[in-house]
């Protein structure tokens, strides 16, 4: 399935987010002088903290944009070396997938929350399932799992996404790896802004359940 307006690779995704440059592009965004001034990060963080995810395994970390609003212990990952050096030099505690499993982080049961976001749109529904059932095992029951994509303007805007995901979409995935999802919800603005504003991002909480672990 591709979004709105065109088609995309999973595969050839994978490849670019995976690349220094991919990694460059995120620092630049982030960087930009207007968004520093304006501190436009601010409302995006606060929706992250009014979750309550407690310690947070942040999945697709990228360069730690997110990890600023968790908790102390939160721990970002990402496939992305370049994004998780860059996150680490700044201040960020990060790993590669390959380098958290081998560390004593890696515990299950670990977590109190999982962060997903502007992920499950560069993967296609099979692997995103997957990845989401990677981590699932660190989380402790009744854990919260939060996931966050772009809505049609900011899908469109990056070509490396591969699936646009809606808010039915995000609780179809929740509910097919086994977790309870809420009500899903457009951030900053009502759902008919997403076509305009490209920071418009569709939000699902979801839990754990107890039972499931």
């Amino acid at each position: 399935m591709s979004g709105p307006g065109r088609e995309g690779s999973a595969a050839d995704a994978s490849s670019a987010t995976a690349s220094a440059d991919y990694a460059e592009r995120l620092r630049r965004k982030q960087d930009a002088t207007w968004k520093r001034v304006l501190n436009v990060q601010a409302p995006y963080r606060w929706n992250v903290r009014r979750q309550q995810l407690g310690r947070t395994l942040d999945v697709g970390c990228g360069i730690g944009r997110n990890l600023s609003a968790l908790p102390t212990g939160s721990l970002g990952v990402d496939t992305n070396a370049h994004s998780v050096a860059t996150a680490r030099a700044r201040g960020f505690d990060a790993m590669t997938p390959d380098e958290f499993e081998a560390s004593q982080l890696a515990r299950p049961a670990s977590f109190d929350g999982m962060l997903l976001a502007h992920v499950i749109e560069h993967l296609d529904a099979e692997d995103g399932a997957g990845l989401v059932r990677r981590y699932l095992p660190y989380l402790r029951p009744d854990a919260k799992v939060f996931f966050v994509c772009p809505q049609e303007r900011g899908y469109a805007s990056d070509p490396t996404h591969v699936r646009f995901v809606d808010g039915a979409a995000l609780a179809e995935l929740a509910t097919g790896v086994g977790l309870v999802p809420d009500v899903p919800f457009s951030f900053p603005f009502p759902r008919a802004a997403g076509k305009l504003f490209i920071y418009n991002e569709f939000c699902l909480l979801a839990r754990l359940p107890a039972e499931a672990t």
